[in-house]
């Protein structure tokens, strides 16, 4: 199957979720984040959800970080540059939502991808080697390579794996895959 089928593969799947199972599989998933061993970290990337595309809610995730005091960083994308600049989650920190729909930080104070210890990251598949697919722009993929050897790649996804995906060589796999039922290892 050619990467464009399995994203509308996907994105129908998640059309067909209620959001009370949104929700439910949502607050599964951040109970079993609770089981992985990265609580010992400092800075944690997480995306906001991106609601019309049925996104697993991160905010369940967000106040487990917040309740344990680690620094949270959220993307804001720059299409123009093609890449992710990571923001401080602060306090005062205005989230808006980009002409695109995606919410994010107006402003703020911008980390180097580097500092990362975590960053969870969005997904529509992933396979059981950990290779993943987004939804095509590269954003993630370019972020992930600025980040450290000791940075862990968490995806997040409603649904089990793919057998395999296509993927490239540029492509950067994940260390973890949580859904509501099973976390897997790569």
């Amino acid at each position: 199957m050619e990467k464009q089928q399995i994203r509308a593969k996907y994105k129908k799947k998640r059309e067909g979720l209620s959001r009370e199972e949104i929700d439910t599989m949502s607050l599964a998933i951040a109970n079993n984040l609770l089981k992985l061993p990265i609580w010992d970290k400092t800075y944690y990337h997480i995306f906001l959800s991106i609601e019309n595309k049925k996104e697993i809610d991160t905010s369940y995730i967000l106040h487990i970080l917040q309740g344990r005091d680690k620094s949270v960083v959220v993307p804001k994308v720059d299409f123009k540059a093609g890449e992710i600049r990571a923001i401080l989650l602060q306090e005062n920190t205005s989230i808006m939502h980009s002409p695109f729909g995606i919410p994010e930080p107006e402003d703020g104070i911008q980390l180097e991808p580097s500092l990362m210890d975590i960053v969870f990251v969005p997904l529509l598949a992933y396979d059981k080697k950990g290779n993943r697919l987004g939804y095509g722009k590269g954003f993630y993929d370019k972020f992930l390579a600025q980040c450290t050897s000791h940075c862990l790649f968490v995806g997040l996804s409603f649904f089990e794996s793919e057998a395999i995906l296509p993927h490239a060589e540029w492509d950067i796999p994940l260390h973890y895959c949580v859904t509501a039922d099973t976390t897997y290892t790569f």
